[in-house]
């Protein structure tokens, strides 16, 4: 997302484009997995940042639409961006993994989603669905032999 863009989409949503809420909103965009407060602080250059301000425009972003809590795995906030709210439809399962720590977006064609009766259709408008083990790249690393020692 160009920074003008950045910049008009915050003003439409009433905030400010200060140089962090835009560099929050870059990381977010960029991102292809949901990322915690501690993920999008890790990626800011920590020269200009202040963790408590990275922490209230991740707030404020949810607040008004433009990010979304998808995962909370272990405790932790997950954000994800939602630039368009009607298409956007956060259905998507999640999954984590217990050695790495790392959220990932999987497939929807991963798991079949429950779909609610006639009488609870209208009710239903977000659900968090997440799947637990070790991704692909953890069990490959176990499954790799122990390098050679050098003798």
């Amino acid at each position: 997302m160009e920074e003008q863009e950045a910049k008009q989409l915050l003003k439409k949503h009433g905030l400010r484009a200060t140089s962090q809420r835009l560099a929050v909103l870059e990381i977010l965009t960029a991102s292809t997995r949901p990322l915690s407060y501690s993920e999008v602080l890790e990626q800011l250059d920590s020269d200009g940042c202040d963790p408590a301000t990275v922490y209230r425009n991740l707030v404020k972003l949810e607040e008004v639409g433009l990010a979304q809590i998808v995962s909370r795995a272990e405790g932790m906030a997950r954000y994800e961006m939602v630039l368009d709210s009607k298409a956007h439809q956060h259905t998507h399962p999640h999954f984590l993994c217990v050695d790495c720590g790392e959220v990932s977006c999987l497939p929807t064609s991963s798991v079949p989603m429950v779909e609610a009766d006639e009488r609870w259709s209208d009710s239903v408008k977000h659900a968090m669905v997440q799947l637990q083990g070790s991704c692909p790249d953890c069990l490959e690393q176990r499954e790799q032999p122990p390098e050679a020692s050098g003798k």
